[in-house]
This record gives C-alpha cells, sequence and structure tokens, in this order.
C-alpha cells in the first residue's frame, strides 16, 4: 500500500487463491485505495465474499490460479497498475518475513530446531528464510532452524525438484490440484528462494494426501485451539510425514505455521470433521434422549 501511494498509482492489483487478496483488500478498504483482484473460479465462496465485502472488484478467472496470475501481470502493465504480485514484487519477501521475526521474539530469541512451513508459490518460506538469515546476521540468534515445506501431493512441484536435486530454472509445470487452495500452484513463482530455503538451512521438502490435511483440520482444532482451513492444515500433516521420515526428532523443539483460518473453507472444514450437528426439541427430555441415559449417567439433580 505505501509503495502504491509512494509511486502515484491509482490502482493496485494482484491474483490470488483468496488469503494474500483478503489481506490487500482489507487494507485498500482502510485508505480507500482501489483495488482489482484476480481469483480462480474455482476458490472457496467464503474468501471471494470477503474481498466483495472488503469493496474489491474481483474477476474470476475461468481457469487456474497459475493463468489468473499471468492475467493479472498482463493486465497491470496494459494499464499501469501497482503489481503486489507474488515473486513480481520485491517487497513481498519483506513483508513475509517479519513472521520469522516474531516467532524468534515469541521464543525468547531461542530459535526453534525446524519449521513447518506450508508452500504454493514459495513466497512464504522464502521470506521466512530471509528473516532468520537477518537474525543470524545480527547476532539475534546464533542458529538457523531447518526449514521445511509442506506441499500437497497433487501440487507438489517444489517436493519434487528437493526429491531430484533439480535447480529452479530446471522445474517444469505440474497440472496442479488439491482440497488445499491456497497452496496450488503448477509452477511456483518463488522458486529459486523456496528451494534455497530449505536446502540451506538443512531442511527438506515433504508432501501429504488430501486425505491427511483434511484429517489434520480437527487435530489442530481439538488440540490446541487452531481452526484451520486446508493449506494451513497442511503444515500439521506434514510435521506427522516429517516425523515418519526421521526428519524431526522426538526433542526437536517445532514450529508449525498454521497460514489461514478454517472459515474461509467451511466446505472443506465439513468433510473433515464428516460428523452432523444433533437436532433437538427446545426440552430436556429431548436432550436426554439425544445423549442416552448410558453416556449421561441418568439425569442429574
Amino acid at each position: 500500500m505505501v509503495k502504491t501511494k509512494a509511486r502515484g498509482d491509482q490502482v493496485v492489483t494482484t491474483a490470488s487463491t483468496g488469503n494474500a487478496a483478503a489481506a490487500l483488500a482489507g487494507l485498500c478498504a482502510a485508505v480507500d485505495q482501489p483495488n482489482v483482484i484476480f481469483v480462480p473460479r474455482t476458490a472457496p465462496q467464503a474468501k471471494v465474499a470477503q474481498l466483495l465485502a472488503y469493496g474489491a472488484t474481483v474477476f474470476l478467472v475461468d481457469g487456474t490460479y497459475d493463468q489468473a496470475f499471468e492475467l493479472c501481470l498482463e493486465v497491470a502493465q496494459a494499464f499501469g497498475w501497482y503489481n503486489r504480485n507474488t515473486a513480481y514484487n520485491p517487497y513481498m519477501s519483506e513483508g513475509k518475513k517479519t513472521a520469522a521475526f516474531e516467532i524468534c521474539e515469541q521464543l525468547d530469541w531461542h530459535p526453534p530446531d525446524a519449521i513447518l512451513i506450508p508452500v504454493g508459490d514459495g513466497c512464504i518460506i522464502g521470506g521466512i528464510h530471509k528473516g532468520l538469515r537477518d537474525l543470524l546476521s545480527l547476532g539475534w540468534i546464533d542458529r538457523m532452524p531447518r526449514l521445511i515445506g509442506v506441499q500437497a501431493s497433487g501440487s507438489a512441484p517444489l517436493a519434487d525438484a528437493w526429491e531430484r536435486g533439480l535447480e529452479a530454472q530446471e522445474m517444469a509445470p505440474v497440472e496442479a490440484h488439491s482440497v488445499a487452495d491456497s497452496i496450488v500452484a503448477g509452477l511456483p513463482r518463488d522458486r529459486i528462494k523456496a528451494l534455497n530455503a530449505a536446502r540451506q538451512t538443512g531442511g527438506a521438502y515433504v508432501r501429504v494426501d488430501d486425505d491427511e490435511i483434511l484429517a489434520a483440520i480437527p487435530v489442530l482444532a481439538q488440540g490446541c485451539g487452531v481452526f484451520a482451513e486446508p493449506a494451513a492444515a497442511a503444515a500439521y500433516a506434514g510435521l506427522v510425514r516429517a516425523i515418519e521420515q526421521d526428519l524431526i526428532a522426538p526433542e526437536d523443539r517445532v514450529v508449525v505455521l498454521a497460514t489461514g483460518s478454517g472459515l474461509k473453507d467451511v466446505a472443506s472444514a465439513m468433510k473433515a470433521v464428516q460428523t452432523e450437528p444433533v437436532v433437538v426439541e427446545p426440552t430436556l427430555a429431548s436432550v436426554e434422549q439425544a445423549l442416552g441415559e448410558s453416556r449421561t449417567g441418568g439425569r442429574r439433580g
């Protein structure tokens, strides 16, 4: 927003599956800044509703996120709009890196052994890496945590590149799909930084199936009170997978980065819990019947 105002651009734009766009649209609403958002047509309705509520102009692109990204680039150049797209805009990493500052500050500047990060385009893991390198250079932390990127199995080009030892320029686009829409990217835009983040910290990439991602939603919610959307829950599913692959030791201190609220994809959350609420009449007898005397241990007086 500051850069948009400084340049004197009339409109700021981005392509997003919903979360980055919501943050931009919210800030724009606060300062009366016109903004145009390009979102894949398949984005969850709740994410689109949030954008519209903020007053953003929203284009639902009848295609993939990658196609929405390319269209945003083309339109921004044609109309002279300020573009905050991931990897295209260099200030994105500067913003993302502040999460590394917050993590280390909350741990009294004793960095964790590993950080699990959900990865789509690679901007967040690249930004976290930059923030940690800044802190290490300043002497505020004394070592670098291992950064472990988590990708959905249906959208795992970085995990594939890490496993095969490919460089970023050797990566090819994949036909990406996953219930975790926020981390779906056919060819990650920040792939250079994303690969460096894992390789330069002794980290890794793991991939998790959609079933594992959905299963992680109630585990996080019931275990620590965090209601996460699928992309965010993928980080916890990745922790489970990393333990299975001996990438995480029992004594390790680990941070799981959950990046989006479950309220942004209620349909997936309902699939994850696989239960329905019980309908009762507005009477004590109806509740007792629903619970069952064997479960309640009888009526309490």
